[in-house]
């Protein structure tokens, strides 16, 4: 009788939500063993398996994941065998890129898993807000005595759709919104004009962008530059009576600037799917004007969307135990170091 080998590598996810494709990829490799800590149950089971880990499979919710678990130089120093930290998402919110590069630990995401997921959500925000489906479905379940043209709203059709960020989801976006008939235009100082246009848009500098564009949609990343980007300033550059819409992450954009903006009049409308913190508190300003559409960071969680990301997560994983260069590596340049330890266990 065969017996099967005692596995050479250990993964260690929590117990947050994932869609069962990771477990089951990694039940197939004979190689990997897979802990997974309880979040709730108090920190020295997680310490101990995390200790032993060689990959840490990590929630980027920053509101979600305790903060003592974020991949930071402090975790890192209780976790001398991690080799990868690996983000359940395109985001990293939680993972201090940095300080895992300087221990020789490489950080993975699972960008343009989600991305078609994403890129609906946004253009189903700008057709819930332009057309003013979720303020006629709150009258209709409440009131008689208004007509339908007390709730007309504007086609999608003929107007300009400013991309900020042209990344995977934001790729996506400008296809959807060609689709509808919408010239779009998009600012992304990290793709060179022609990929823009091979992406379909237009490139144009931000300032242009905020004053053309009837809608201005977000796919940027959250980080350093771009945390706080969309301030009283920059909506105040938009074009009057556009409207703003955001799948990317929380804190990029200035909330209470935003309520502000739409208080005021000059933007006539805002979709957001993020927020900062998650969830929003009930007595959120932007939750009580009727002309913001909000949800809860769901534009990715689709069972399709979830799916994706978990095999994606899971491949990447097991790949990079057997000494393959995973393809969605967010600090290459650790990765020698990453090889010559993998090679030492």
């Amino acid at each position: 009788m065969s017996t099967r080998p005692a596995p050479q590598w250990r993964v260690v996810r929590f117990d947050f939500w994932i869609d069962k494709a990771f477990d089951e990829r990694l039940g197939r490799e004979p190689a990997i063993a897979l802990d997974v800590a309880q979040a709730q149950d108090g920190d020295e089971r997680a310490w101990r398996l995390l200790s032993q880990a060689h990959v840490y499979q990590i929630s980027p919710a920053k509101d979600e994941l305790p903060a003592q678990f974020r991949a930071t130089a402090g975790l890192l120093e209780r976790c001398p065998q991690l080799l990868c930290v690996s983000s359940t998402g395109a985001g990293f919110d939680t993972v201090d890129v940095e300080a895992c590069t300087r221990a020789g630990v490489a950080v993975v995401n699972q960008a343009g898993a989600n991305a078609a997921s994403v890129a609906e959500m946004a253009v189903g925000l700008m057709l819930a807000v332009s057309r003013r489906i979720v303020e006629c479905d709150r009258l209709l379940r409440s009131e008689r005595g208004y007509s339908r043209e007390a709730l007309m709203g504007r086609d999608l059709g003929g107007k300009t759709l400013g991309l900020v960020g042209i990344g995977h989801a934001g790729s996506r976006t400008a296809a959807l919104a060609r689709a509808f008939g919408m010239q779009v235009l998009a600012f992304d100082p990290y793709v060179a004009p022609e990929d823009v246009r091979a992406r379909g848009a237009e490139p144009v500098p931000l300032p242009e962008l905020l004053a053309q564009s009837d809608i201005v949609s977000l796919h940027c990343p959250r980080n350093a530059e771009t945390l706080g980007m969309f301030d009283a300033a920059r909506f105040a550059a938009m074009k009057p009576g556009a409207l703003f819409v955001s799948t990317a992450r929380g804190g990029i954009h200035d909330e209470q600037a935003l309520a502000e903006a739409l208080r005021g009049g000059h933007l006539s409308g805002a979709g957001l799917d993020v927020w900062e913190p998650e969830p929003p508190p009930l007595d959120h300003p932007l939750l009580d004007l009727p002309n913001v559409v909000a949800t809860f960071h769901t534009a990715g969680v689709t069972h399709e969307a979830r799916r994706n990301v978990a095999s994606q997560a899971a491949d990447q994983v097991a790949a990079l135990l057997s000494g393959a260069r995973p393809p969605r590596l967010v600090n290459p340049e650790v990765w020698p170091q990453v090889e010559e330890r993998l090679r030492q266990n």
